[in-house]
């Protein structure tokens, strides 16, 4: 998704394929083994597998603040996955159960966006910029594990209105357009 964003501000032109993960297209091994996704191929054929680089490379004079990015692709990501798929991580957990303990801990890694918060609607100032982009798709996911609480918990307020000012941009709209799924035959 934040790939995609950044595709859409730089108005590069590109062929669009959507997979389903559990039946990976050979294709998209063969031009990346590592078989997550996102997966870019250049005009010049370079293979750019991680979204963060296709924003940079979409993008290559936009200001990022790496040290908020990194907090939410490293500790922030990691309580995110724990505390939504608990099941994944903890052995005694169900299916479908959250990690309370993991959502605290994810509250508390966002306490980086929350001060750029208390000062500005976005990440960088006044307009959505590529941090907000590189950032806001994970704490989406957040937000969607456990709604209520999300709507409800005082000590995410500023993010959670910064959020919806998120989802509700043109660029989100503009890239949030459902794909026919991809096949090698297509």
């Amino acid at each position: 998704m934040r790939a995609r964003m950044a595709l859409h501000v730089a108005e590069t032109e590109y062929e669009h394929r959507e997979v389903i993960l559990r039946d990976k297209p050979q294709a998209m091994l063969d031009a990346s083994p590592k078989g997550s996704v996102p997966v870019f191929i250049t005009s010049t054929d370079k293979v750019i597998d991680e979204s963060l680089d296709i924003m940079r490379w979409a993008l290559p004079d936009a200001q990022i603040d790496l040290n908020i990015i990194k907090n939410i692709d490293g500790p922030f990501k990691h309580h995110l996955d724990r505390y939504k798929y608990a099941s994944r991580y903890d052995d005694t957990a169900k299916r479908g159960d959250v990690d309370l303990t993991h959502r605290a801990d994810a509250v508390r890694a966002l306490e980086s966006l929350k001060s750029k918060l208390a000062t500005a609607p976005f990440l960088s100032g006044t307009e959505l910029d590529v941090t907000d982009m590189a950032c806001f798709p994970f704490v989406r996911q957040f937000a969607a594990v456990e709604p209520e609480w999300w709507k409800e918990d005082p000590e995410v307020s500023n993010i959670r209105t910064w959020l919806a000012a998120c989802v509700s941009s043109d660029l989100f709209k503009a890239i949030m357009i459902k794909h026919p799924l991809w096949a090698p035959k297509h």
